[in-house]
């Protein structure tokens, strides 16, 4: 179950310094939160995803497609851990070869378990949003949609069937086929 640890104020260093005890540590504008081992549907949605995404994130060099464990400081004084994320290409300086130096994702994925829904929904979306990740996908297993959100949205764009991605104008789109991602949970 993902939870806040209240009453003290988390900075990434003292995150990093908690032990390896299988449990994921996130913090987010000082607050920890705290996530126990994922359940197997989840892992299965996130292998599809993979599997969805990353010909293409190669193909158009878009970056790198990575999953969690990692240690991505996007903002100073936080410390996320997406389930499964796009790290954008940096111009000229080649591949990335320490989480420190991811300072942009294009994409950051989450899928939801019982635990973790509030947080992923309301302190990391509003965080992702602040930090100008260029899009945000929140995979709920139970109801089978994505809901999609970028910067500036209020609301999510709710897709059930499919989702068109595009994280550049001058490139076609990847179409997902929810179906076959909620199918490895049959």
């Amino acid at each position: 179950m993902g939870m806040p640890l209240a009453s003290h104020r988390w900075t990434p260093s003292q995150v990093l310094a908690l032990p390896a005890d299988g449990n994921r540590y996130e913090c987010i504008d000082g607050e920890l939160l705290v996530t126990p081992s994922p359940r197997l549907l989840h892992q299965r949605a996130l292998r599809a995803l993979y599997d969805a995404l990353g010909d293409y994130v190669r193909r158009e060099a878009l970056g790198e497609l990575l999953w969690s464990p990692a240690d991505i400081e996007i903002e100073p004084d936080t410390l996320v851990q997406p389930d499964l994320f796009v790290a954008g290409a940096l111009p000229g300086a080649g591949r990335v070869r320490e989480w420190s130096e991811i300072t942009h994702l294009r994409l950051a994925i989450e899928v939801l378990s019982p635990g973790t829904a509030r947080y992923d929904r309301g302190l990391k979306r509003r965080f992702y949003q602040r930090a100008g990740v260029d899009e945000y996908w929140i995979v709920d297993l139970d109801a089978r949609l994505v809901e999609r959100w970028r910067p500036a949205d209020d609301r999510p764009e709710i897709c059930t069937d499919a989702l068109d991605w595009s994280p550049e104008r001058t490139i076609q789109p990847l179409r997902v086929d929810l179906g076959v991602v909620f199918a490895e949970l049959d």
